[in-house]
C-alpha cells in the first residue's frame, strides 16, 4: 500500500472524536488488514468491582479497525460506513492490559466490503472477542472519459 494511503487512512482514523477519546492507535495497517489498539483506562470500566473494561468501548474498537481495513484495501476506497457488525464476546479483557483489533477485509463487491475482526488483550491466544461485519464502499467516481 502507498506510504500516502497510509498516512491518510491513518490521520483519518486517529482523528475521529471517539478515537482520540478511547486512544485508539493504528498499530499495522496494509491492503485490507488493520490492527488498531486502546489503552486500558479506568474510564472505559463497565463493572467497577471487576475492573473490566465495557463492551462498548471494545465495540467501538473493533468497528474502528473493520472501517480501517476496508479503506486500506486494494480497491481504493475512499471512505466506509458501518451497515452491519456482528460482535461475539468470548471473555473479558484482562484489567489493566492494552486490547488489540485485528481486522482483514476479505471480500469486496461493487458497493459492499466484508470484514472479520478479532481483539485480544496481551494473552494473544485467547481472544476477548470476535466480530463480522459489512461496510459501504465509497469508490472514486469515474470521469465522462472513463465510463
Amino acid at each position: 500500500m502507498a506510504d500516502d494511503k497510509v498516512t491518510l487512512v491513518r490521520q483519518f482514523i486517529e482523528g475521529m472524536p471517539h478515537s482520540r477519546a478511547l486512544d485508539l492507535r493504528v498499530e499495522y495497517l496494509e491492503d485490507g488488514v488493520s490492527e488498531i489498539s486502546m489503552p486500558y483506562d479506568p474510564k472505559l470500566v463497565g463493572d467497577p468491582a471487576t475492573g473490566v473494561i465495557h463492551g462498548g468501548a471494545v465495540s467501538a474498537l473493533m468497528d474502528t479497525s473493520g472501517g480501517a481495513a476496508v479503506m486500506s484495501h486494494p480497491t481504493d476506497s475512499l471512505g466506509t460506513a458501518t451497515l452491519d457488525l456482528r460482535i461475539d464476546y468470548m471473555r473479558p479483557a484482562t484489567p489493566g492490559q492494552r486490547i488489540t483489533a485485528r481486522a482483514e477485509c476479505y471480500h469486496v463487491t461493487r458497493s459492499i466490503a466484508f470484514v472479520r475482526a478479532v481483539a485480544t488483550d496481551e494473552d494473544r491466544d485467547r481472544p476477548v472477542a470476535t466480530a463480522t461485519g459489512a461496510f459501504t464502499l465509497e469508490r472514486p467516481k469515474k470521469s465522462e472519459d472513463q465510463v
